[in-house]
C-alpha cells in the first residue's frame, strides 16, 4: 500500500554499508531522504549517488540525513561503492541499505507492479524530524533524478513549516513567497513589518445560508450540497441560488466579508 502524504513513515530495521540499521534511530530529529535503486552498478543510479555524496555540505545544512537502497546484498554493495567513487569522484558518504529480503521495499511500495520484477522502481521520500512523509517521487529508469529539485522541496518544507507561507512556482530560497490567505492584513502587517506587495484584490468572499438552511462560502461561484449552483449578486448584497430541481430563489447573505490574495512578502 502507498504511503499518503503527511502519514507516518514505516520504520525498519536491515542492513548496509555501515551495519545493521534502525531507520528511525538513524534520522534522530533529523529530516532524512530514502532513495531507492532498482540494482548495484546500474549507469545512472551510479552518477545519482555521486552526484548525493557530493552534496553531503548541503544536507548538512539543512540538517538532512541521506539514505539510499537497493536489493542486492551488502558485499555487492561494497563493490559498487569502490566504484563509485572511481567513476564519480565522490566517495560514498551515507548508508546503502542492502534490502535483499525486499522488506523495506514493499513497506514502502517500492517493488515494481509486475511480479516477475523484483527490483525496486527508482523512488524518493523526503520525511520530516517527525517521521511524516512530506514529498514522494518517481522516475522513470531513463531520467537521472534532479537533487537540486530535492534541495529545493527541503526549503520550501522547512521555510513553510515556520511560517505561514507558501512558495510559487520555480521559487528558489531567498526569492519571493506567497502569505497565506488565512492571514488577515492585519496579522501581516504585524508578522512582515518590513512590509510586503499585495498583487491583486481576490473576489468578496460571500457566506451564506440557503433555503435548505445549509450555510457555506462562495468565492463568485459557489456549490450548494443538495446540488445546483449559486452566483453572487454582490452589488445587491443578494446571492442567486439556482438548485438542482430547476426552482430559483434569492437568499440574503448572513455575512459579507473581503479578503486579499496573494500578498507577496
Amino acid at each position: 500500500m502507498a504511503i499518503r502524504l503527511g502519514s507516518q513513515v514505516p520504520n525498519f530495521q536491515q542492513d548496509s554499508t555501515e551495519g545493521q540499521l534502525d531507520f528511525y534511530e538513524f534520522l534522530g530529529d533529523s529530516w532524512g531522504i530514502l532513495f531507492s535503486h532498482p540494482a548495484d552498478f546500474t549507469p545512472v543510479c551510479t552518477t545519482e549517488l555521486g552526484a548525493v555524496a557530493g552534496l553531503k555540505g548541503e544536507w548538512d545544512k539543512r540538517n538532512v540525513k541521506v539514505l539510499g537502497l537497493s536489493v542486492d546484498p551488502p558485499d555487492s554493495h561494497m563493490g559498487w561503492a569502490k566504484d563509485i567513487e572511481e567513476t564519480q569522484g565522490n566517495a560514498l558518504n551515507f548508508p546503502l541499505v542492502a534490502d535483499a529480503d525486499r522488506s523495506v521495499s514493499t513497506a514502502y511500495d517500492m517493488l515494481d507492479g509486475d511480479e516477475a520484477v523484483t527490483a525496486t522502481v527508482r523512488s524518493v521520500f523526503i520525511i520530516d524530524p517527525k517521521k511524516n512523509l512530506r514529498l514522494s517521487l518517481t522516475y522513470p529508469p531513463s531520467t537521472g533524478r534532479n537533487f537540486a529539485e530535492i534541495l529545493r522541496t527541503i526549503d520550501s518544507l522547512q521555510l513553510t513549516d515556520s511560517h505561514k507561507v507558501a512558495t510559487p512556482a520555480n521559487w528558489r530560497d531567498g526569492e519571493d513567497v506567497v502569505i497565506l490567505p488565512t492571514v488577515s492584513n492585519e496579522d501581516a502587517d504585524a508578522m512582515f513589518p518590513k512590509g510586503y506587495k499585495a498583487v491583486k484584490r481576490a473576489p468578496t468572499r460571500v457566506e451564506f445560508t440557503n433555503a435548505q438552511q445549509e450555510t457555506f462560502e462562495i468565492f463568485g461561484m459557489g456549490m450548494p450540497s443538495s446540488g445546483g449552483v449559486c452566483l453572487p449578486a454582490l452589488r445587491q448584497r443578494s446571492v442567486l441560488c439556482l438548485p438542482a430541481d430547476g426552482s430559483a430563489g434569492v437568499q440574503e447573505p448572513t455575512n459579507v466579508a473581503s479578503d486579499r490574495r496573494p500578498r507577496w512578502r
